[in-house]
């Protein structure tokens, strides 16, 4: 629970909301007490042809006939302890002091009530008990106001907690590194950031609202129990510790089924996620059956989870309630035996100073009764703070995690002009025992343009993730101008950087938009300019319906690989960075305007320092050297005449062969 605290206390910064609330649900629970209270002038008043001050006369010729009976026994008792002193005897009198002197604290207020109830209220039975049931009506208008209210300030706090807390969940994320996201799923993600925060909310509501209400009812009816009398109220506490361990055990086997219950549904959201992405895949290879299968085996999977819950959660209310109904079956025969008999005592325990009557009784009983509703709908909501508390146990798992980059407490700042940029004997890997980059050292000079080729796995592109700090280095270092990657700022790093991928992403937004991504500040008139020098102009005036407003759809999916392609261009191009890195940035390029993108690049490369990831030949002309890999390591650097020479590897990468054979 010790993260579902933690989300208690996001809910407690509002705390007007919570006092509010608070204060709403001590009043329903004042007058749910209130209410029973009802019976006791019902049974010994109204049902024996009596009004309130009738029965308030009644007390006191009762309590005067106490006090002379009790006089009688205290001058006996002092006579006896001046024969004999002994230590029975004196119990015996301070037990008969203790009862006069609450008799006459009891005879004192009924003569200072007396006066009052025979000038405000009836003085008849129906009018007495018309008088009741209007009070009963009232109260409960009022009590049913209050828990609109409350239930409309639970709601509000439970929201503006799920607001605050998808706030942190989403920065938290957004700092991450990405080898620290990659360890989770996108399914897995999206589980914790949809279904888990749901619950989550779910279980603040549950914990602010009824769990607060429903003790709040107990409490008061059992401060009303044990005013009439504690001595029998203790009696119930026997039950108490088989109750305890039943609810514990209930609650851990509940918060555990709910936690693998999650697991199971981020099973299904990533194969769902799986299917979606590779359906093309999926129905070329005619594999439809297969993933059926394999849908319906998670999907069973987590079905036999969600059983289990149900099965602890159908536990919880008859459980609560057989313990309840003991409490009271107990309570009921000790009571009547008391009442019946006209017993102070019970197993040679003092219950009262004086026999209970039967509407003290009834009333006493329905104190108790008033216990059970509550108890009732704690047990409903007890599934809502298990799931709540598992949920919270996913999220901050994975917001306590901490980036894998190491933060810089006073970063240095880059000069207005970039130096030279070195690879430092860097080694790196993804996992301990697979070695991605082993001992590359290269040094890069301010406005060079630098082709890398090599086989597919070769870590051409693990390298450039160095370079803007997606990842750093497993030994070595990376440094620009002598200063290290690990001394700067993140952000200050890579606003100087330009990124266009293979794997083009653009986002729902407009193509202006899309363009402008990364250059807020720029005009309509600059995101054309770039728009024209990455030759996406035209096919977004003559072919999008829309021009620049037309929508790209999620990941840009109305858009043909080609023309995300250029977008992407063109986003590099607008924000006119310092450092250019292309990673098979023309691969989806017609060959039409393969020439056209050629002599754009060629263009854009001149003064600034540029890597390029490509085997395209034309691509490869603009380097100033080509650097070529293999295994993570650097096998060869050079110029493209020279390579083509010298250099086996790279005639094949680059299919020089081929052409010189045509």
């Amino acid at each position: 629970m010790n993260n579902f605290a933690r989300v208690a206390r996001i809910a407690l910064r509002y705390r007007l909301t919570v006092l509010a609330s608070v204060v709403c649900s001590v009043g329903i629970a004042f007058l749910w007490a209130a209410n029973f209270s009802a019976f006791m002038p019902v049974v010994d008043g109204v049902m024996h042809g009596k009004a309130v001050p009738g029965m308030i006369e009644d007390w006191i010729e009762k309590t005067h006939s106490q006090l002379a009976t009790l006089d009688t026994e205290i001058a006996a008792c002092r006579e006896h302890l001046a024969a004999a002193d002994s230590p029975a005897t004196r119990a015996q009198l301070a037990t008969l002091l203790s009862d006069q002197a609450n008799s006459q604290k009891w005879l004192a207020t009924c003569e200072w009530a007396l006066p009052i109830a025979r000038k405000w209220l009836p003085s008849t039975p129906f009018g007495t008990l018309m008088a009741i049931c209007l009070l009963i009506v009232a109260s409960t208008l009022i009590k049913g106001w209050l828990r609109i209210i409350n239930s409309l300030l639970v709601a509000k706090l439970s929201h503006l907690t799920l607001l605050e807390l998808r706030r942190q969940f989403y920065r938290r994320t957004l700092r991450l590194d990405l080898g620290t996201l990659r360890q989770t799923s996108n399914g897995d993600l999206m589980t914790r950031f949809t279904t888990d925060m749901e619950w989550v909310c779910l279980g603040t509501q549950a914990l602010y609202g009824m769990a607060i209400r429903e003790p709040l009812k107990m409490i008061a009816c059992l401060i009303g129990a044990a005013m009439i009398s504690w001595q029998l109220l203790l009696i119930t506490a026997v039950c108490a510790p088989p109750s305890i361990f039943a609810i514990r055990w209930l609650a851990k086997s509940l918060k555990r089924a709910n936690r693998r219950a999650m697991k199971e549904l981020s099973s299904v959201y990533e194969h769902l996620e799986e299917t979606f992405d590779g359906i093309k895949v999926i129905k070329a290879f005619t594999m439809e059956s297969h993933e059926r299968s394999r849908f319906h085996r998670i999907s069973r999977q987590y079905y036999r989870r969600s059983m289990r819950i149900a099965f602890y959660d159908a536990l919880v209310s008859p459980t609560t309630e057989l313990i309840g109904l003991v409490i009271i079956v107990g309570v009921v025969a000790a009571g009547g035996y008391m009442v019946l008999n006209q017993e102070t005592h019970l197993f040679g325990i003092r219950i009262s100073s004086h026999p209970l009557s039967n509407g003290t009784l009834t009333m006493f009983y329905a104190m108790l009764a008033g216990i059970i509703d509550p108890a009732r709908r704690l047990s409903g909501i007890f599934n809502y703070l298990q799931r709540g508390s598992a949920a919270s146990d996913r999220i901050f798992e994975f917001m306590d995690r901490e980036t894998k980059l190491q933060i810089t407490s006073n970063p240095k700042t880059l000069p207005a002009r970039l130096g030279p940029i070195q690879f430092n004997e860097v080694a790196f890997s993804y996992q301990p025992s697979e070695l991605v980059l082993d001992n590359v050292s290269l040094e890069v000079k301010p406005g060079e343009t630098i082709a890398i080729v090599g086989p597919n796995g070769c870590g051409k592109s693990t390298l450039m993730n160095l370079l803007p700090r997606f990842y750093d280095p497993t030994s070595g270092s990376v440094t620009i101008g002598g200063i290290n990657l690990r001394d700067m700022r993140v952000a200050d790093l890579r606003e100087r950087i330009g990124i266009v991928t293979q794997e083009t992403l653009l986002f729902d937004d407009t193509v202006a938009n899309n363009i402008r991504y990364g250059s807020p500040g720029a005009t309509e008139n600059q995101v054309i300019a770039a728009a024209e020098q990455a030759h996406a102009h035209r096919f977004i005036t003559n072919i999008l319906a829309e021009g620049y407003q037309t929508l790209c759809g999620p990941s840009g999916n109305r858009l043909s690989g080609g023309q995300r392609q250029r977008l992407a261009l063109a986003r590099a191009i607008l924000r006119d960075p310092e450092i250019l890195i292309l990673d098979e940035a023309t691969s989806q390029i017609d060959v039409e305007s393969e020439q056209l993108i050629h002599e754009v690049l060629e263009r854009f490369v001149q003064g600034r320092t540029a890597f390029m990831i490509t085997h395209r030949p034309n691509t490869l002309t603009l380097a100033d050297r080509i650097v070529v890999m293999d295994s993570g390591k650097i096998v060869d650097v050079g110029k493209f005449d020279e390579l083509a020479q010298r250099c086996d590897l790279f005639r094949r990468l680059a299919h020089l062969n081929v052409r010189a054979t045509a």
